[in-house]
Order: structure tokens, then C-alpha cells, then sequence
């Protein structure tokens, strides 16, 4: 059938025209409310374009009126005021010496599990975009996923390929990934969860925002060319459940081309610097749908562009589908006449396309002409940041009572075969070596990682003379989430603020990207709404800013909602890297210390899933104030610190053992005497603790310091040369086997991959 140009003027002489809005992911209600935006049918590019710009991923219809609770908490981070928040492409914080961070996470979930590699490679290709738009160089890159079962067969296909893309998209850009967390959960089977994290840093005065302004200022499209990849990708894809059919959306996946993506880097920067961009949006969801609509909304501009200037890949594409399309590696640009000609020269320099396609009007209309006729004359504001916005039903669930009276502090503990069971737990899914994957990424690419995985976080270096840096962890627990979702949002916010703390740096903003299943489930909104309850009250109270972050819905397959996965990332700032402060124990002889007070509480934890398979209960119960001070204990006492490392998952008997490996040191260790049985003792995950390590005649000052802070402590043991870990009256554990066992099992699973 031939194509039909569908015009304004056609769309108001045939009113009673069919549409495939319903296939375009519109409710009839959505669909009338256009029709009544625009005083007529739309046509079809405007249908097009309101589809993908309405759809859950884009316009956050079912959360925007819960984020906005985050206004609250306001905008001060330990170092000052925001530079950038919540509604811009990407949150920016003063680190001080006239630098900003930029950071942001975002998630690739859907794509990653129709095409892998693919989905992941995009994912970090388009966080890339974010930050650059802010003005910033990109200089690194972080991942939190999840996946089914590791014996799983899907999990064989899925998790290569997501690793692959997420290293060699970032390997390709020269960006180093210094951490992130993958943990395995038949919740996420059929359903992975791809976050993307990319962290960049500029001058203050290098700052963009996404705002048009200025009459007759050129509307530029440079990069790659637009092809049918992506049509409808992440914004369609992320906006609805999966089933078994899912291959069929394998044309919405988009492709990524990383090599361009670092011409595009190159040249973005170069353009910033020669001071010819008044504006930048990157291609991301809804293509150019988003990059025209938002860019003329935010500025209060109108826009007029011409579609058919549009370079393409596919010369039979239609309207409909270059609006659509999320073909990659792709910005747009706001030049005035004055500066174009520079703007073209730099481009062609680094042999990147760019093309003039339209310019700023007066007025508010974002008019769209294809070959000279107009396909689209609409309000930009309508498009972009006026769509729909719902209250949805909340309920808690009923089966949530069953659940936590199915306590697991009741578990039958043997405390016997303690040893056996630190095996098990260092040899599981999700306490094994990851080193299969992250020895996929370079993390020292570009000369500035001074920490990277397995360390508590990341650290890279700002500044080359002063040694000013930024750490970031990401964490999340979706057990814990499931089990109580204010307090595990609390919890994952917990462990990154701490995780960030124990490398000495003083912990500042956070993003966030919020994982869930259908909105459209009353219990899952109770689990988003209680979730966003306790990032707020948990941000106030540790006195750090929420930057912004992204929201994750209809992650859902054959009506199996994923548990609630907030990941939660928290950057740092520390004024020497110098300083910093590894987790890894480093001298025999030195006094290890514990931090923190342990309690009986098992709930949510990895002994209950791999001793018991078990689920229930209520998980730790969050210290806000103890891990503020844990926090300042750590940055007072940074100079006699050899080592510090946080304890979470596994308790105490995970820590230590993480902590020997990393140097290859072994310890003798007497837990103090709580009243707690050794399984309690061993494998509890009570918040705000930590075990670190000074010299034994500094063990008097940290003492001092812990009790004018108020930080319990205990010291608990020496380190010792050899392979053995020693505890005092539970078990002696031989650390080579532990090693061999723990590097093993992921291989193991992807033999024959």
C-alpha cells in the first residue's frame, strides 16, 4: 500500500479518520484528550510524536505526582546548593575548586532482554548523552543489573551479551567502569534489570541546560544518521509488560555505533568551547520527537523545523517513523546565524554530520513541515511536559502479613557447621567472585581511577595537582525491598551512602533508579509510593540532595511483578585521592577493629537464601544517625585508617573474608560476646557497621574518636600473614578454597557459552 501523507489540513477535514492509537500504546482517554489539545484529530506524525512522548518511560505519568515529594527534601548538598536537579538531563553538584560532577542512572531493562548486547551498549551510550548535554566530559561509567537464576538457560543468553555491550560500548569510548553490582533472583527472570550510571565532571561556567531561546537561532542535528532501529524503542518498550512473544519487538531494540559516540564526545566538547551552542538536547527516548519538543518547551520558544532535511539511513522512511525513531549517537544543537559557520567547521572536523533542519520562532508552536507541507502544529509544552498524570490506586498487600510472620530470626541455625556454611554463601550467585564480568571492563582507561570493583566504591581523580576526587557507590536489594519497601529503599541508600563513606570521602547527592513492576497494580504503587517515602525521610536526615534519577515501571512478565529494586547512587567527595582509604587489609599485625553494634537481624538476608531458600520476616532495620556518625568516624579518622570495609551482604563473615583476600593476608578474629548465637554473630546484616584495620598503637585513638562520636566498637582480632581466617570458638576457614570456590562458580555456569 502506498504511502499517505497525513497533513494538518487533511487531519481537520477528515475528523472521523481511524487511528492506531491503541497500537501506539494510547488509552482512549489519552487519545480524546489530544483531539482536544488540538481542537481536531491529530495527524499522524502528531500522533506519532504524543505516543512516544506520553508513553510511561518518557512522561512518567504514573510517578511524577509521588516524585515530586522529593521537593522537600531541598537542594543542599554538604558542599552548597545544587547546580542542576531533578528535571534537567542530568543532576550537577559544587565539589569545590570551581569543578561540578554530573551524574545520573537510567535504565535499559526491556531492550536489554529482547537483544542484550544491544540494549545494554544503548543504555550506557544514551547516559553518556545526558551528561555530555550538561556541558560535561564523561569520565566514567557504572552498572547495576540483574538477572534470573545463573543456571538458568535464558540467564546463558542474557548475561553475556549485557555484559558485552555494557564493556564494549564504554571499553570503545575510553571510559573506565570503576563499579556497580550484579546480583541473580528468579524474580528477574525473563525481566533483567540494565542501570546505567555515567559520572562527568566540568567548570562551573561549562553548565548547559536544555533551553531554547532566541529568534531566528538555527535548530542543528549532528551525528549519525536516523534510521528504523529504535522506532518506539526504549519508549515503547519500557512502557509495557513482556510475554512470551517478546522477540517479535527485536526491531525496536536500538543499535549502537560507540566509535561515533566518541566523535560525538570530541566534537560536543569542542563546540562548548568555542562558545557556539546555545543549547544542547541529546537524542534519548522518542528521538526527535523528545529533542524538539523539549527543547522548545523548556525554553518557552517555538520551533519550526523541516522533516524531510532529516539525514537518513533508510530514504523510505516516513514521517511517522523519523519522529520515532531512537537511532543512536545523535544530538541537536542551538546555533545562532552568527556562529553556524564555526559550528559546521568543527563538526567537519571531526567528521560528524550536521545538518540545519528548522529555527526558533515566536510564539508557542512547534510547527513541523514535511516537503512543504506542515504534519505537526502543536503545542510543545503539551508534547513534552503537560501529559497525562495519574493518581493510581495504592493498597498494600494482603500477603505481606503471612510474609513477615514468616520470621527468619526463627530459622533452625546449626551452629556447628559454620565453616560449610561460609562456603555455600562465598560460592553462591551472588556472593561469588564477579570478576567474569568485570574483568570485561578496563577500569583504568584515561589514567584517574584510583578505585575501582572489588573496592567499596569507585574513586576517580578530578584534578591532577590538587588531588580533588569524587567516589560513587550504587546498591540496591530488591529482598530487602520486598519485605518492607520504605525501609528497604532506606537500607540500599544506606549501604551506598556507607560504601561511599568508607573511602574516606564525604558522601553528598544521590540519583536514583527506581525499578518496578506494573503501576497499574495497586500493590506495586503502594511499594513505589512507600519507597518514595523513605528515600525522602532517609535524604533529610543524612543531609544530602537527590539530583534526580529515573523511573523503571512495567517490569513485569506473564503477570510476575519484580520485587521493588531501588538502586540507589551516592557520590562523594574527598580533597586528596591521597587519602583515600582501601578495603583491603594490608599489614600483619595490624589490630582489626569492628564497627557498629550487631544485632539478630536476618531477615531479607543471603544466609537465609542459601542456607534456607528462605524469604520472610522483616529485614534490618535502618540506623540513619549511626551511619552519619559511622561516616564522620571514618573521614576523622582517615589517617590512622590502613583499611576499612563495610558490612552488608553475608555479614561479618563475608566482610572479613573480602577483606583478607584483597591483599592476600589471613587473621585471627574472637567476635565479642553479644549474647548472639555464631550464626547471628556470623552472617547478621545489621546496618552502619564496618571492620577496619589501624596499627596496633593506634588503637587507643581510634577508641577515643569512636566514643566522642558515639560509634561502638570492638576491637576483634590481627591481621595475619598466611591463607588461614581463624574465629575464635566458630571456625577456622581456609582462604585459598574459599577463593578457589568463589572464582568459580560464574564460569562454571557459562561454560559452552
Amino acid at each position: 500500500m502506498a504511502f499517505v501523507l497525513d497533513t494538518v489540513n487533511n487531519a481537520k477535514q477528515t475528523p472521523d479518520a481511524a487511528q492506531p492509537w491503541a497500537e501506539l500504546g494510547l488509552k482512549e482517554d489519552e487519545y480524546q484528550r489530544i483531539r482536544d489539545l488540538l481542537g481536531r484529530r491529530p495527524t499522524g506524525a502528531e500522533l506519532a510524536m504524543y505516543s512516544v512522548m506520553w508513553s510511561e518511560h518518557c512522561s512518567y505519568k504514573s510517578s511524577k505526582i509521588h516524585l515530586k515529594k522529593f521537593g522537600v527534601v531541598g537542594k543542599e548538598t554538604p558542599m552548597g546548593p545544587l547546580l542542576a536537579g531533578i528535571g534537567d538531563n542530568a543532576g550537577a553538584v559544587d565539589v569545590g575548586q570551581g569543578y561540578a560532577v554530573t551524574f545520573k542512572t537510567e535504565s535499559h531493562n526491556h531492550p536489554s532482554y529482547v537483544e542484550p548486547y544491544q540494549g545494554a551498549a544503548t543504555g550506557v551510550g544514551g547516559i553518556v548523552r545526558d551528561i555530555l548535554a550538561m556541558g560535561a566530559r564523561p569520565i566514567a561509567v557504572m552498572d547495576s543489573l540483574r538477572f534470573g537464576p545463573l543456571d538458568a538457560p535464558d540467564t546463558k543468553r542474557v548475561l553475556p551479551g549485557v555484559v558485552a555491550g555494557v564493556g564494549g560500548y564504554g571499553n570503545c569510548l575510553g571510559l573506565p567502569n570503576i563499579g556497580g553490582e550484579t546480583e541473580f533472583d528468579p524474580i528477574y527472570l525473563g525481566n533483567p534489570l540494565v542501570n546505567a550510571t555515567c559520572i562527568g565532571v566540568m567548570r562551573h561556567d561549562d553548565l548547559k541546560f536544555a533551553k531554547a531561546s532566541g529568534v531566528g537561532n538555527y535548530v542543528v542535528i549532528y551525528g549519525s544518521a536516523t534510521g528504523p532501529d529504535g522506532i518506539g524503542g526504549a519508549s515503547i518498550l519500557a512502557s509495557e509488560t513482556f510475554e512470551e512473544t517478546s522477540s517479535s519487538k527485536r526491531p525496536a531494540v536500538q543499535v549502537g555505533d560507540p566509535f561515533m559516540e566518541k566523535l560525538l564526545i570530541e566534537c560536543t566538547l569542542e563546540l562548548f568551547q568555542a562558545g557556539v551552542v546555545t543549547a544542547l538536547q541529546d537524542f534519548g527516548a522518542a528521538g526527535i520527537s523528545c529533542a524538539t519538543s523539549e527543547l522548545a518547551s523548556a525554553g518557552d520558544m517555538g520551533m519550526h523545523c523541516e522533516l524531510d532535511r532529516v539525514p537518513l539511513r533508510d530514504e523510505t522512511m516516513t514521517p511517522e517513523e523519523i519522529l520515532m525513531s531512537e537511532s543512536q549517537e545523535r544530538m541537536m544543537a542551538i546555533v545562532t546565524p552568527e556562529n553556524i559557520d564555526e559550528f559546521m567547521e568543527i563538526c567537519r572536523k571531526w567528521e560528524v554530520s550536521a545538518t540545519i533542519v528548522g529555527e526558533l520562532t515566536e510564539g508557542n508552536r512547534l510547527v513541523i513541515d514535511w516537503h512543504g507541507e506542515t504534519i505537526v502544529d502543536v503545542d510543545p509544552r503539551t508534547v513534552a511536559h503537560e501529559g497525562p498524570e495519574y493518581d493510581r490506586p495504592q493498597r498494600r498487600p494482603e500477603w505481606m502479613d503471612m510474609v513477615i510472620a514468616d520470621d527468619a530470626n526463627a530459622l533452625p541455625r546449626d551452629n556447628e557447621t559454620i565453616a560449610e556454611q561460609v562456603k555455600a554463601l562465598v560460592a553462591s550467585a551472588n556472593l561469588c567472585s564477579k570478576t567474569w564480568i568485570t574483568n570485561q571492563y578496563d577500569r583504568f582507561v584515561r589514567g584517574n581511577t584510583v578505585l575501582a570493583q572489588p573496592e567499596n566504591s569507585g574513586m576517580i581523580r578530578i584534578d591532577e595537582n590538587t588531588g580533588l576526587g569524587i567516589a560513587m557507590a550504587t546498591d540496591a536489594n530488591g529482598r530487602y525491598s520486598y519485605l518492607n519497601p520504605y525501609w528497604g529503599a532506606q537500607l540500599a541508600l544506606s549501604e551506598s551512602y556507607r560504601n561511599v563513606a568508607m573511602t574516606g570521602a564525604t558522601p553528598v547527592a544521590i540519583t536514583d533508579c527506581l525499578n518496578f513492576g506494573s503501576p497499574e497494580n495497586p500493590e506495586v504503587m503502594w511499594q513505589f509510593v512507600e519507597t518514595i517515602l523513605g528515600l525522602v525521610d532517609a535524604c533529610r536526615e543524612l543531609g544530602i540532595a537527590v539530583t534526580g534519577g529515573n523511573v523503571s515501571f512495567y517490569n513485569n512478565t506473564d503477570g510476575v511483578d519484580i520485587h521493588p529494586t531501588p538502586a540507589i547512587g551516592t557520590l562523594g567527595v574527598i580533597q586528596n585521592v591521597a587519602d583515600r582509604i582501601p578495603m583491603g587489609f594490608a599489614n600483619a599485625g595490624d589490630a582489626i577493629v569492628l564497627l557498629g553494634e550487631t544485632k539478630c537481624e536476618l531477615g531479607g538476608s543471603a544466609w537465609t537464601r542459601v542456607i534456607h531458600e528462605h524469604l520472610g520476616g522483616t529485614p534490618p532495620v535502618p540506623n540513619l544517625d549511626a551511619e552519619q556518625k559511622l561516616a564522620t568516624l571514618i573521614r576523622e579518622a582517615s589517617e590512622i585508617l590502613v583499611s576499612a570495609h563495610d558490612l552488608s551482604e553475608g555479614g561479618i563473615a563475608i566482610g572479613l573474608i573480602e577483606a583478607c583476600w584483597r591483599n592476600g593476608f589471613g587473621a585471627h578474629v574472637s567476635l565479642p560476646h553479644t549474647g548472639l548465637d555464631n550464626v547471628a554473630n556470623m552472617f547478621s546484616e545489621s546496618p552502619a557497621r564496618a571492620v577496619v584495620t589501624v596499627a596496633a598503637d593506634d588503637v587507643e585513638k581510634l577508641h577515643e574518636l569512636c566514643e566522642s562520636i558515639g560509634v561502638p566498637m570492638a576491637r576483634i582480632g590481627t591481621v595475619a600473614q598466611g591463607n588461614k581466617l581463624s574465629i575464635d570458638g566458630i571456625c577456622e576457614l581456609d582462604l585459598d578454597e574459599l577463593r578457589e570456590a568463589s572464582e568459580a562458580t560464574i564460569p562454571e555456569a557459562m561454560k559452552g557459552v
